[in-house]
């Protein structure tokens, strides 16, 4: 790859006005600047390349040379168009632009481009040239555009006045509807001296600058391959991580839904449940509530002890300490009972009475008041016994 510094020379007069070059003379122009300019900075990163104009007000440098591709292509925008070309300044500036730049070792071409006529003397031209290959200057010339006044031909005498060993090229481009760059792309300004390498790579490279790059991810693989690699194997990369997270999310969403639609039926298919399970304790809930009222309201049936009742309620606790509380409840209850016989023995007995009251000191049996109380006690007691028979057999009903 050669290390070169170049300048381009861009022709901004009046005549770049004209329509016969797609889409006008000045458009095809900054297109193929462009393209040149991408191809000089891609075949090698040391190249430099710097930008000026040749007719408006003057002769002015809009860029000195570097490798900075942006700042390049950023000069271009909103060059003013008018005025008469000076080629022969145009040229010395160059040269001079050229001459101070930063690395001594890049060779040194400028690249004029010219659409207009020229008014120079060939003898003017061929001084020029001589200068140029004197200070080992190559000189590239795109002539389009006018033809008239043997411009041709005092652009072959330039020519050959600077050409050193086939260093220095002239393109001549008639108008049509070919594009501008793509007549420049198959020329020796871009396939070189054989030094430069293919018009090809050069081509791509320019138009990657131009944001009209064929190459995956902007890099030619002829001229980087291992980056191109990497990018391409970390895109790889990329691109399965965010299929696997994709197909992560769609399998999470998926079981999400099938678990609500089973949750779902289950609810619809056994809506009775819950209150089944509820009605099965308030069931049972309602049992024990009757058996333990039966339990506390229950009185011993006609031929049946006490004992036994207490017994069979006994066989029925499962708790020692309910069982011990039942059969002690169940005994006074006995007792009561058994008092209430004995008194009214007691109480229907008149001789056993009339012996208690005559042993009592100062009580008189016979007295009227004694007897009268004795009588309402017996006469209490016999109302109060049909009524506690009354009484349990409505119970027992």
């Amino acid at each position: 790859m050669v290390l070169e510094s170049t300048m381009i020379c861009i022709d901004n007069s009046e005549w770049m006005r004209n329509g016969d070059y797609n889409p006008s003379r000045f458009q095809a122009q900054t297109d193929a600047v462009n393209l040149i300019c991408g191809a000089k900075t891609q075949s090698n990163p040391e190249n430099t390349v710097g930008i000026m104009t040749m007719a408006g007000k003057g002769v002015r440098v809009l860029v000195t040379p570097t490798s900075d591709l942006g700042k390049i292509l950023g000069c271009m925008h909103g060059l003013e168009v008018g005025g008469e070309v000076n080629l022969t300044a145009g040229i010395q500036v160059a040269q001079l632009a050229l001459k101070h730049r930063q690395n001594k070792k890049q060779q040194q071409r400028i690249i004029v481009f010219t659409g207009s006529p020229l008014k120079y003397e060939k003898k003017t031209l061929e001084a020029i040239g001589r200068k140029l290959k004197k200070n080992s200057v190559a000189l590239d010339i795109i002539d389009f555009g006018e033809e008239d006044d043997g411009k041709p031909e005092k652009l072959e005498a330039l020519l050959s006045a600077v050409n050193n060993n086939g260093s220095s090229h002239i393109v001549h481009v008639p108008p049509g509807p070919n594009v501008l760059s793509d007549v420049l792309i198959s020329t020796p300004i871009f396939t070189g001296d054989g030094e430069g390498g293919s018009g090809f790579a050069a081509a791509a490279a320019a138009a990657a600058a131009g944001g009209m790059s064929g190459f995956d991810f902007g890099v030619d693989p002829n001229l980087d391959p291992e980056l191109a690699l990497a990018l391409r194997l970390s895109m790889e990369e990329e691109r399965a991580r965010q299929e696997a997270a994709a197909k992560k999310a769609a399998e999470e969403v998926a079981k999400n839904e099938t678990a609500g639609e089973l949750t779902s039926e289950a609810g619809s298919s056994n809506p009775s449940l819950p209150t089944e399970k509820k009605a099965d304790v308030m069931d049972d809930e309602s049992v024990l509530l009757q058996h333990a009222i039966a339990m506390s309201v229950d009185t011993p049936p006609a031929g049946q002890t006490s004992a036994a009742i207490a017994d069979a309620n006994m066989s029925d606790a499962e708790d020692p300490d309910l069982a011990m509380a039942l059969q002690m409840s169940v005994e006074d209850s006995g007792k009561d009972l058994s008092a209430q016989a004995d008194m009214s023995k007691v109480l229907g007995d008149q001789t056993f009475m009339s012996s208690i009251l005559a042993s009592l000191p100062g009580v008189d049996p016979n007295d009227p008041s004694v007897k009268d109380l004795i009588a309402s006690l017996q006469g209490q007691h016999e109302e109060k016994k049909p009524e506690e028979d009354k009484n349990d057999k409505e119970e027992k009903q």
